[in-house]
């Protein structure tokens, strides 16, 4: 892996998310239809991926630079890096 957020990111236990229920700006709005669920593991936001309506993780990204999250759909374990567009 070439990615050093993504080694940086290994070494750490993934936070806790912030709303277990969905993505956090698509239950503010009322909204629930999102397609999957991806977790900033920087901070714990969990939003909608790019195949969703709003693309709400790609949207924490822009705002904060939180480079790396993973998905957060069951039994996936996967991450994903915005800065170098590499996945682990």
């Amino acid at each position: 892996m070439s990615c050093t957020h993504l080694k940086a990111q290994a070494a750490n236990a993934d936070p806790e998310p912030l709303t277990r229920e969905g993505c956090q700006e698509c239950l503010a709005i009322g909204y629930t239809q999102w397609v999957h669920l991806r977790l900033c593991l920087e901070c714990g936001h969990v939003g909608c991926c790019d195949s969703s309506r709003y693309k709400h993780a790609t949207g924490h990204y822009g705002e904060t630079d939180h480079p790396v999250m993973r998905s957060f759909q069951p039994g996936e374990g996967w991450r994903w890096c915005f800065v170098d567009e590499v996945v682990d």
